[in-house]
């Protein structure tokens, strides 16, 4: 199949050129704007109770004040409020309300019942946006970036500092740095590519090969496709996506060239003609590309089960970029090749056509030949070892604290109004009592009811529903009231959530007879996003791995090598996740890593790191097919296949080792997981348990299929032409 693939696209290169620049233009061109969420909340399945109690509250109370914006107001000189700066406050909110900033609904100044912190340094003011600008987060960014220039300006010459942090404060940051990461960390992986395979082949041109191919064709053509499947099926998006998939894109695009140039340029020095050699390099790697992207789409496309709507949207999105770019590149680059003088793609090297003797790898080779029991051995247990420190794993929540620098103006906010006030105070949850049968309440029933909510452990305080129409604490038809809870601990916390739990326990068992309870706020809601992740580790993992297992059984036509192949892989992710929680938790001294990070370890180390493993087993048994014993024919993989995969993983490692540059907590543990679980995926795995634990098995691992039987004219060099060019003297 991929054979004929080959000679169709070099009889047809322009051809094929042409077209997909056409598609891209056109999918581009014609693909809807999509809106990227920033608030957790909007991930979750309605039959979470957080979102439950959202809805009860949109309903009973629908002129409530909900602050989507807080301003902190201190002294210039870090002093104490004097009554001078209070008044001054009081007039900067006046004239800040007299501008009428769009989307701003309200701002309420503090006052002396509530307002001002315990040490008289700080005071808070709330904003509430309309409903139009409060849904829309584009609206919503633009409404905060006006109130937070508006409000300096008018503090400016006054002894007062105006800083604008919560929901929308952090939004805006949010926005802003990762238009700052993004422009960051393209350049640096862009700049990796270029330089580190323009080396590997001693090329100005092959450097930018896999850029033409990869982020100026594929990437535009899978947004454009990721965009219409985002708006078909009313799917999620997030601010970081775009990012991870230009790196994704660029990263199996790079993988996937190299596979091609480095067959390509076996297949010239073997003696064939350029279009011959770009045909048999398709017809020999066709299969793997295709075989390494299809896990890899599968492991992605999968997460359409999850409960979370941020990895909903994300894993299609990165299959649609994955299989976009496998396309790409067994036809738009063998095209490219096709019609590019080979001396050009490897100009200025002087020495392209010369075999190298690979003393490296041939070394390597050898030593898997010779003792595979123990290189077996010592690579498994190396990834063992990193796996126990997986056991120490803790979670954390606070998405926006991690995913931005300390020294953003929201961060400095939130860090100050946790310290200067209760940690719970800036952002309370609540608890929604509803009647079930549309009686009003008992509002005798309330005192108990609330004394039993602050006695669980974690609640610093709870304001009871009174019946006023300005604090929207009882419904105007008096069958809903809300308790106000002040927790303890920051709200993204993981104390905050194991109050919530319990507060949930003590809510619903001590609701009133004929009422129930519902527990809302950002608590709750990160509750129910640990509830969501559950739910997906034993739904997700296990059914993706199920796939790939199928698809490694279909290439390999075996249903031995797929086991250990997969065994691998679990150890490849184990390793990872301990070895990320050693060096951050253990030795770093960071409470725990962000909850999503064993997800996005599956997704990117599990995923992509497959590609390596199918590389080298397609190695393997192609050697084997061509009359080599296992042994022989795991030196033969390490020796040909090892430098593919050394390339391509240390280019994938150091693109994902770009995030690290970002300057801030989750992308410094996000790039390193990934980098260093590519390179064990690549040199601990591929480059030595793979092939090891092959030879060992020998050719039962091929079972029940043939790949272990030799071809007709078997002893023939396996990278002799397919039309019988005979191998340069000295290969071997």
């Amino acid at each position: 199949m991929f054979h004929r693939l080959g000679h169709f696209v070099v009889r047809r290169a322009w051809w094929v050129i042409v077209a997909w620049i056409v598609a891209m233009v056109a999918i581009f061109a014609t693909a809807p704007k999509i809106t990227a969420e920033t608030d957790e909340s909007s991930f979750l399945p309605k039959h979470y109770e957080s979102i439950q109690a959202a809805q009860v509250q949109a309903k009973a109370f629908p002129a409530a004040f909900t602050p989507a914006a807080l301003v902190l107001f201190e002294r210039n000189d870090g002093g104490a409020l004097t009554d001078a700066d209070k008044k001054a406050i009081g007039k900067l909110v006046d004239d800040l309300t007299a501008k009428k900033i769009a989307g701003i609904d309200k701002v309420v100044a503090p006052n002396d019942q509530q307002g001002y912190s315990q040490d008289s340094k700080y005071g808070m003011a709330m904003v509430a946006f309309d409903k139009d600008h409060e849904g829309d987060p584009d609206k919503g960014i633009e409404t905060a970036k006006a109130l937070r220039d508006d409000g300096k300006q008018l503090a400016s010459g006054t002894s007062v500092k105006f800083q604008l942090g919560g929901p929308a404060g952090q939004a805006l940051d949010q926005k802003e740095s990762s238009g700052d990461t993004q422009g960051l960390i393209t350049m640096l992986t862009l700049v990796l590519v270029i330089v580190i395979v323009g080396g590997i082949f001693r090329s100005v041109l092959a450097g930018f090969l896999p850029i033409l191919v990869s982020l100026i064709i594929a990437l535009p053509a899978s947004m454009g496709l990721i965009n219409d499947a985002t708006k078909a099926f009313d799917l999620k998006t997030t601010p970081i996506m775009t990012v991870i998939l230009i790196v994704v894109v660029l990263g199996v695009g790079t993988d996937y060239f190299l596979f091609l140039a480095f067959r390509y340029r076996e297949r010239l020095r073997a003696g064939d003609d350029r279009k011959t050699a770009v045909a048999n390099a398709v017809g020999r790697v066709g299969e793997a590309i295709a075989s390494a992207a299809g896990a890899v789409a599968v492991a992605f496309a999968v997460l359409i089960l999850s409960s979370l709507g941020m990895f909903e949207a994300l894993g299609p999105a990165l299959a649609i970029g994955v299989i976009v770019t496998a396309l790409a590149s067994v036809t738009l680059a063998p095209a490219l090749l096709a019609v590019i003088p080979a001396r050009a793609v490897f100009w200025p090297g002087k020495k392209w056509m010369q075999e190298p003797k690979n003393a490296r790898f041939a070394a390597l080779g050898r030593s898997v030949e010779k003792r595979p029991g123990i290189i077996a051995l010592a690579s498994g247990g190396a990834l063992v070892a990193l796996t126990f420190g997986a056991l120490n794993y803790n979670g954390l929540f606070d998405m926006a604290g991690s995913s931005m620098p300390k020294d953003k103006e929201s961060m400095v906010v939130q860090d100050k109004m946790s310290n200067a006030f209760s940690k719970g105070a800036a952002d309370p949850s609540q608890v929604y009592l509803s009647s079930k049968d549309g009686k009003k309440l008992d509002q005798s029933a309330f005192k108990a009811y609330g004394d039993k909510l602050k006695g669980v452990p974690g609640v610093a305080e709870v304001h009871l529903p009174v019946a006023d129409k300005e604090s929207h604490s009882i419904s105007e038809d008096g069958v809903t009231a809300q308790f106000t809870v002040m927790l303890k601990d920051s709200p993204t916390s993981n104390e905050a959530v194991d109050a919530v739990t319990e507060l949930r326990e003590v809510a619903h068992k001590n609701a009133p007879a004929g009422t129930e309870a519902k527990v809302a706020g950002v608590s709750s809601v990160y509750k129910d996003i640990n509830l969501a992740m559950v739910h997906d580790y034993t739904l997700v993992f296990p059914l993706a791995g199920l796939l790939i297992l199928l698809i490694l059984a279909l290439q390999l036509r075996s249903v031995v090598a797929p086991w250990y192949l997969m065994a691998s892989v679990g150890l490849g992710f184990g390793a990872t996740l301990g070895s990320t929680v050693l060096l951050f938790q253990n030795l770093k001294g960071e409470p725990g890593l962000m909850f999503m990070m064993p997800i996005l370890i599956y997704l990117f180390v599990v995923a992509i790191g497959t590609d390596y493993n199918i590389l080298i087993i397609a190695r393997l048994r192609e050697e084997a097919r061509e009359g080599r014993s296992p042994r022989e024919a795991a030196r033969e993989a390490v020796r040909h296949g090892g430098p593919t995969v050394a390339a391509a993983g240390f280019i994938l490692a150091a693109s994902f080792a770009t995030f690290m540059a970002a300057g801030n907590t989750f992308m410094l543990e996000f790039g390193f997981a990934m980098a260093f679980g590519i390179v064990l995926a690549s040199f601990v795995m591929a480059m030595f348990f793979t092939p090891a634990i092959t030879a060992l098995i020998g050719n039962k691992a091929w079972w029940p299929g043939h790949g272990g039987d030799a071809r007709p004219g078997a002893g023939q060099s396996p990278h002799a032409g397919t039309h019988g060019v005979p191998e340069p003297a000295g290969r071997h």
